[in-house]
């Protein structure tokens, strides 16, 4: 086709389809007022999305390609985990049906999961072209391993005590609501500040307006409002989860690792010794460079590191032929503070009942442990937005798999 053909047939495709951006597409209200960003408008938008049901079976698995993070490297052996590959020859009971392992697959949006029995991996499955290499988004289940770093520093003494004032550590926090709030008071989400975990970004209140000026437009650091933020109870009074209360002990760490960062300290102190076979990452929050790792909800890691950290926690806090955590410390943190322990919470930790427990992470991520039955259950998910129901299927799952044999 001659050139000039090529023009024309190619400005009559244009103009033959309706609405064709001709600029790039508009960013919400939410996004434009001050302070201004400048993080690229495409990556603002697709941070706003990045949780919606149509993108996320994707986006929870690319969040290197979405933020600034900061690696979290493995070195030295790797912790061999073996395995005795079996089907999952069981049902589960939920809304008065039964169904399959496989039919669960589907029906709780799942990305990758792994089950180990006794030590062993005995189901490895990744599905929507992901793979063993593939890392995946922790979301809250980054509490979770801050309450690890947090009893790791407490043996080594840079923490003095859970019920020291969190102010000790912090004199940026004196004034505000967090002042005379205890690290323990922080670690069982009982800080009393006003802070409601609610995410209603088309009316924004104060988590999500620090989700956006942290996280999609990295204006300010994520832990920043604790230093000016109000107190509507007594501490200790009443469970609130609160992800600034654990980004205020990120920033605790932070501060007594000795000049390290929080990826520096948990390299060394758990990722490393843990045996990982995989860099793990933080994304960051605030302007790049000056930000720190979002240690409330941005860790990511591998299938199998994650289990790695859950049969950690089921040995005692051993783990590759070393002790990374103290005993005492798996056992309080995961015993419930809050509720009577089917349903409850500890310390960064939920609980099931029958001392089963888990890291839990928005929308479907569980490293769920049952040491009785010695049973590990990481599940990787894509969960629309808001939906109880694959929550409560996925306990279902969660306590049929644990009561099964393999044979």
């Amino acid at each position: 086709m001659h050139h000039w053909l090529l023009q024309a047939a190619t400005a009559l495709a244009i103009c033959a389809v309706p609405g064709v951006a001709t600029a790039q597409t508009e960013l919400p209200p939410q996004l434009t007022q001050d302070p201004q960003s400048d993080v690229p408008i495409a990556i603002q938008q697709l941070r706003w999305v990045m949780n919606d049901a149509d993108v996320n079976a994707l986006t929870f698995r690319s969040m290197d390609t979405l933020f600034t993070t900061r690696s979290v490297p493995r070195s030295g052996p790797i912790w061999h985990l073996p395995r005795e590959d079996h089907a999952l020859n069981y049902t589960y009971d939920y809304d008065g049906q039964s169904y399959t392992p496989k039919q669960f697959l589907d029906r709780t949006y799942t990305n990758a999961l792994l089950v180990m029995k006794n030590g062993h991996i005995v189901y490895e499955n990744y599905r929507n072209n992901t793979n063993p290499q593939t890392r995946f988004i922790g979301w809250s289940m980054t509490k979770s391993l801050t309450s690890i770093l947090v009893g790791i520093a407490l043996q080594e003494g840079r923490i003095k005590s859970l019920d020291d004032r969190i102010e000790t550590y912090l004199p940026e926090l004196k004034g505000g609501g967090y002042e005379g709030v205890t690290i323990r008071q922080l670690l069982q989400m009982r800080s009393g500040v006003d802070y409601e975990e609610r995410y209603d970004f088309a009316h924004p209140g104060a988590a999500a307006k620090n989700h956006i000026n942290a996280l999609v437009k990295n204006v300010a650091r994520f832990a920043d409002p604790a230093r000016t933020i109000k107190r509507v109870e007594t501490p200790g009074k009443t469970f609130e989860y609160r992800t600034l209360d654990t980004a205020v002990l990120g920033w605790l760490l932070e501060q007594v690792s000795g000049g390290n960062t929080l990826a520096g300290y948990m390299t060394q102190r758990l990722w490393e010794p843990l045996g990982a076979e995989s860099d793990g990452f933080f994304i960051m929050d605030g302007p790049p460079g000056v930000g720190r790792e979002f240690n409330g909800a941005g860790y990511n890691a591998t299938l199998r590191d994650f289990a790695r950290v859950g049969l950690m926690m089921m040995q005692g806090g051993r783990a590759n032929g070393h002790q990374i955590v103290p005993e005492d410390w798996v056992k309080m943190s995961t015993a419930p503070t809050e509720g009577n322990g089917e349903g409850g919470y500890g310390m960064q930790w939920w609980t099931f009942g029958g001392g089963a427990y888990s890291a839990i992470g928005l929308q479907g991520q569980y490293i769920y442990v049952d040491p009785k039955t010695e049973t590990i259950v990481v599940k990787l998910s894509y969960f629309p937005p808001g939906n109880m129901a694959a929550s409560d299927e996925t306990a279902a799952f969660l306590k049929a798999t644990s009561a099964w044999s393999p044979e």
